[in-house]
């Protein structure tokens, strides 16, 4: 599964809130939906057929059975499913997150020289190990064939650890892609909360960028705020998507770019469609589908958005964190049970 959401890569304490009521349901009609009309239907659907086949549920298999052969996308949604706004006390926020890829080769250079390290087995072994600190200053893993790869960004790498999945580019233009093999057992400690804590920034300033930034320009006491935070994450290679399709979520799955969501499983069942009408500067009206899931997505009207791969996804990502609604696009049958008795 894809780790990062926005609010790790900002080093933010944004971990969602504790529920503070018993869930509500309200069904809509698709006419209510703001911008329903104009979504691209068929793009949804695509990515609904690629995670529905691994739905159990009787009603769930029958209706990607159906999908499998319908002439228009749009009426198989109205027709089939029936719009349900969860509610459980909770403020709506949308975040986004995305697939960092870093530049890298195979072999150590002048250029590449930070690894990219598989899981040893002393890792495998204890539940708590050695320290970032004591990693990247000893040659405990130096020379026993774990490196995956090298890459020529430190600060990258870092982030990447943060994030739990990526891509690495070779020179030949191939990719490499990771994914979460393990890690240290050490606690997590934002680099973000240390730089607030310090007085450098305030709370409102910090995102990815100005901490990548900040420790670019202070070398030396950049590299000290990274082993602020003693967690270290191990990688394994994920061959078995194609460098063209995005990472595997956890539905083990490709997520799609502006299509897929992580969501809160307690409240919106992993595969189901679901609505999106997100405020902000960038206002998102859209079908998409819940396939990934985040320990920072608790609540029924929390998502993060899956924005694609690559710098250009980092930096939206990073800012995206907005209010809205979400509705979960429910069977029929499933969506009035759950209605209190005698509701409509």
């Amino acid at each position: 599964m894809i780790r990062a959401l926005a609010v790790a890569l900002a080093g933010l304490l944004m971990t969602g809130s504790a529920n503070s009521a018993e869930p509500t349901y309200q069904i809509f009609d698709f006419k209510d939906l703001i911008g329903w009309e104009a979504d691209d239907h068929d793009a949804a659907l695509r990515v609904f057929l690629n995670t529905c086949p691994d739905l159990e549920d009787p009603d769930w298999a029958s209706l990607c059975a159906v999908a499998q052969n319908i002439s228009s996308a749009k009426a198989f949604f109205e027709l089939f499913f029936r719009p349900v706004l969860i509610q459980d006390g909770t403020k709506p926020l949308f975040t986004g997150y995305f697939e960092p890829e870093l530049d890298g080769d195979t072999a150590p250079s002048d250029r590449f020289r930070f690894p990219v390290y598989r899981i040893p087995s002393e890792a495998r072994e204890n539940s708590v190990w050695l320290s970032r600190r004591e990693i990247e200053t000893s040659d405990t893993l130096r020379g026993r064939g774990l490196e995956i790869a090298w890459v020529d960004d430190p600060v990258e790498l870092f982030f990447l650890q943060i994030q739990g999945s990526g891509r690495i580019k070779l020179p030949s233009g191939r990719h490499i892609r990771v994914g979460y093999a393990g890690a240290n057992g050490h606690p997590y400690r934002s680099i973000g909360v240390e730089l607030i804590r310090r007085g450098i920034y305030k709370p409102h300033q910090v995102s990815a960028q100005v901490i990548k930034s900040w420790v670019r320009r202070n070398p030396v006491d950049g590299a000290e705020l990274l082993r602020h935070n003693p967690s270290y994450v191990f990688f394994r290679t994920v061959n078995q998507v194609p460098a063209d399709e995005g990472p595997l979520g956890a539905m083990n799955r490709s997520v799609t770019e502006g299509r897929s969501i992580a969501v809160d499983p307690a409240f919106t069942p992993l595969g189901a469609p679901v609505w999106v009408e997100k405020a902000g500067k960038l206002p998102m009206n859209r079908l998409m589908i819940a396939q990934d899931t985040g320990s920072a997505i608790k609540g029924a009207q929390r998502a993060d958005i899956f924005l694609g791969t690559g710098d250009t996804a980092g930096r939206v990502a990073g800012k995206l964190r907005d209010s809205g609604k979400m509705l979960v696009l429910l069977p029929i049958q499933r969506a009035f049970a759950l209605l209190p008795e005698g509701g409509e």
